[in-house]
């Protein structure tokens, strides 16, 4: 349980944070930098949330909001360790957490007549955010690739963030009256004659 009584410490004040395990690190750690960004991922999430888009896929998305956070938790105790500060276990993406994600691609992506072109971020307010944060969402995904070069990561989480960000996207088409109003982008185009 966490239980926040006072938000400002001063501890990091000097550049550093602490880790799940209680190690103190500069804010712009590899490791920082991986959790940062999927909570950079899981606002944008808010913000789809916040533009209506739909009841199926707000109650997947506000589920996968509390998985974010366990993903934040599981990348701030280093793998080498499976304690957190205080002796407790460390909580770990599972084969579960992606594969809810297949089941909910698999569903919502049924009913979208198959593409022909590439997507352009666009569309409903909602679609747009679902965009934006696909977008997080693979950066989130190549912060944790860059993390795992240099350091043990629970390649769990990889495929969590591989499997979310193709989600997005299928719901992305979803908001755009499922798919009907996609952007479809014109090879081309603007080129000059």
């Amino acid at each position: 349980m966490v239980v926040l009584s006072r938000i400002y410490t001063k501890t990091g004040d000097r550049g550093t944070t602490a880790l799940g395990n209680g190690r103190r690190v500069p804010k712009n750690h590899p490791r920082i930098e991986a959790y940062g960004t999927v909570d950079e991922l899981n606002c944008a999430i808010g913000l789809a949330l916040s533009a209506g888009c739909g009841e199926e896929t707000a109650s997947i998305l506000r589920r996968i909001q509390n998985d974010l956070f366990d993903l934040g938790a599981d990348l701030c105790v280093p793998e080498s360790g499976r304690r957190a500060a205080g002796g407790r276990r460390a909580l770990r993406m599972t084969t579960a957490h992606a594969a809810y994600l297949e089941n909910a691609i698999d569903r919502l992506n049924a009913s979208l007549t198959p593409l022909r072109s590439f997507v352009l971020p666009g569309g409903t307010p909602a679609s747009a955010w679902l965009h934006l944060a696909r977008a997080i969402g693979r950066r989130a995904e190549r912060r944790v690739v860059a993390l795992a070069r240099g350091a043990r990561v629970n390649p769990n989480a990889i495929v969590y963030l591989n499997r979310l960000s193709d989600l997005l996207f299928v719901m992305a088409r979803c908001a755009n009256d499922g798919g009907r109003a996609d952007v479809l982008w014109k090879p081309g185009e603007g080129a000059e004659p």
